[in-house]
C-alpha cells in the first residue's frame, strides 16, 4: 500500500521536516523489516536526510543552496524557475530507507526533509513500505 500526504510550503526555498509523517506511514503499513521508499512527484522539489537537531543547519543549507544556484541567473527556461529545477536535482526525488524492528534506521541526529525550491505551494509526498 502506498500512502500520500500533503505539504504546504511557505517560502520559495524551504526545508520541511517530514520524519513524523514518514514514520506514521511506516507504522500503518505494519511492516517490521524491509525498505521504506519516500518519493517526491514534483520537478521543483526534492528530498534529503540531514541533521534535525539544530534548526540552524536547515537555515544554512537553504541559504547556501540559494547562493550556489541563484534565482536571477541567465537561464533559458521561460517559466522563470530554472533555479528550482536545478536545486531539486541536487537533492533528488526519492529516498530508500532501511526498516528494522518496525523502525526507520536513521542516525541519532538524522531527519527526513522535503526540500522546496519553487514555493510557496501545495505539495505531495508518497511513501511505499516494502516488506523484506
Amino acid at each position: 500500500m502506498m500512502r500520500r500526504f500533503s505539504i504546504r510550503t511557505a517560502r520559495r526555498v524551504e526545508m520541511i521536516d517530514i520524519t513524523d509523517e514518514v514514520r506514521s506511514a511506516l507504522r500503518s503499513s505494519g511492516v517490521s523489516a524491509g525498505m521504506c521508499v519516500v518519493f517526491c512527484p514534483h520537478t521543483t522539489a526534492g528530498l534529503t536526510v540531514n541533521e534535525n537537531a539544530d534548526p540552524a543547519v536547515v537555515r544554512d543549507m537553504s541559504a547556501a543552496l540559494s547562493r550556489m544556484v541563484p534565482a536571477d541567473a541567465d537561464y533559458a527556461h521561460a517559466e522563470g524557475n530554472s533555479d528550482s529545477h536545478i536545486k531539486s536535482s541536487l537533492f533528488g526525488p526519492s529516498l530508500s530507507l532501511i526498516v528494522e524492528d518496525g523502525r526507520l534506521q536513521l542516525g541519532t541526529w538524522q531527519g527526513i526533509y522535503f526540500c522546496e525550491s519553487d514555493g510557496p505551494r501545495q505539495r505531495e509526498c508518497w511513501v511505499k513500505v516494502l516488506k523484506g
